[in-house]
């Protein structure tokens, strides 16, 4: 058995995650701003769900997450789940700033305080969920691909640190495409189902991959857009 904290655990992805992990008998501890969602969520699995209400963004949340794992009573892996993204076609700064406020500002304290547990442990598992989105700029939603590769650089530059540290310290990157949840704007293919997302991610936390695009036929769109050149891309 592990036990396994997700970041945003109240809908999408990371709710199929809290409630598979959960059903393969691991403990599991969810967090969100939504307390209903939190507390459905705890009664599907009461003996093995430990749900914190709080906002990932707010200056305490280091503390809400350190207590959450006191609660748990450890921890092994680590999933930072939360994030959000609209449009900006207009170039909306309250857009541009929320964008950047959940997936950097809290992203790194929540990683930071993962990467220090998990070093005094000796071990563990930190997984981020950021997009293919994250590989190049594009005019839709600026701030959300800036942020979303954020989360893919710094990650890299974490799983060299790990590797070189040679204790059980493993790093993940998940990069999503498109995927049915409330968040996903705009034209759209390959969509995944929420259930299906969370397999294929759950399976590659379980290899310990470095990184998995979601689904896997994304890997094609991934090269396509680390190879075609500015004068192809800036035209689309």
């Amino acid at each position: 058995m592990s036990i396994v904290l997700i970041i945003g655990g109240t809908s999408g992805i990371g709710r199929q995650l809290a409630e598979r992990y959960a059903a393969d008998g691991h403990l599991v501890g969810a967090t969100g701003r939504r307390a209903g969602l939190l507390e459905s969520l705890a009664a599907r699995y009461p003996d093995r769900i430990v749900t914190s209400c709080y906002d990932a963004t707010a200056n305490d949340a280091t503390a809400e997450l350190a207590a959450l794992v006191r609660r748990l009573g450890g921890l092994d892996i680590l999933i930072f789940n939360a994030g959000w993204g609209d449009l900006s076609d207009d170039l909306d700064w309250a857009i541009d700033k929320a964008t950047v406020d959940i997936n950097v500002h809290a992203f790194l304290p929540a990683i930071h305080f993962g990467w220090d547990f998990f070093l005094r442990q000796g071990y563990g598992h930190l997984v981020t969920i950021s997009s293919i989105a994250g590989i190049r700029g594009n005019r839709y939603s600026p701030a959300y691909s800036a942020a979303k590769s954020f989360q893919r650089v710094y990650f890299e530059g974490l799983y060299i640190k790990a590797k070189r540290l040679k204790i059980p310290l493993y790093v993940t990157d998940i990069a999503p495409g498109f995927v049915n949840t409330q968040m996903a704007r705009g034209p759209r293919f390959w969509v995944a189902s929420p259930g299906k997302a969370a397999t294929q991610i759950m399976r590659a936390i379980a290899r310990r991959r470095r990184r998995t695009y979601i689904t896997r036929r994304w890997r094609i769109i991934a090269v396509l857009f680390k190879w075609i050149p500015g004068w192809v891309y800036h035209r689309l």
